[in-house]
């Protein structure tokens, strides 16, 4: 770690994690019954392709970390990292959203919410913070991403926003 670092939080989730190694097992087994069967066809590749899908899950979306530092903040899911610089954040505020688009899944998401296109990394039992930027990343306006602690985190981005605003 750098002097730069201001906050570190890694979040995981049980719920999630059992979840995914559920669906991996289930499409394993349904693959496996087929393939015993001898039959080789669309749904024998369906059921591979599903099992490949949630082992990639399970490995990949176990943990989530977040850092902030004096000039950005770094989410990283697995294989997949997202930085936003300080400089780019209009606006960090909890994220309060309807319960079918809250509990719409876990892992990396894209969705439309008020009109603005967001990029949401989650877990299912955790509250989020939003993030909206000055200026689009591609088409994404927002980010969003689980917390345990998300009012340390909101108040430490605004406190390092100002921070940057003001030099």
């Amino acid at each position: 770690m750098t002097n730069d670092h201001i906050y570190t939080e890694i979040v995981t989730s049980n719920r999630t994690e059992a979840i995914f190694l559920a669906l991996t097992i289930l499409f394993f087994l349904l693959l496996t019954w087929r393939m015993n069967a001898g039959i080789v066809d669309l749904l024998a590749a369906v059921f591979f392709c599903l099992f490949g899908l949630f082992l990639f899950y399970s490995v990949n979306y176990r943990t989530l970390i977040i850092r902030l530092t004096h000039e950005s903040l770094k989410l990283t899911f697995g294989i997949f990292t997202w930085i936003v610089p300080l400089d780019n954040i209009e606006e960090c505020r909890l994220d309060e959203l309807p319960n079918l688009m809250r509990m719409g899944g876990a892992g990396i998401h894209f969705m439309s919410i008020r009109k603005r296109y967001r990029a949401s990394f989650n877990f299912l039992e955790h509250p989020r913070v939003v993030v909206a930027f000055k200026k689009k990343r591609g088409p994404v306006q927002d980010i969003s991403f689980s917390t345990r602690q998300p009012d340390d985190v909101i108040q430490l981005i605004q406190e390092a926003v100002s921070a940057i605003s003001n030099t």
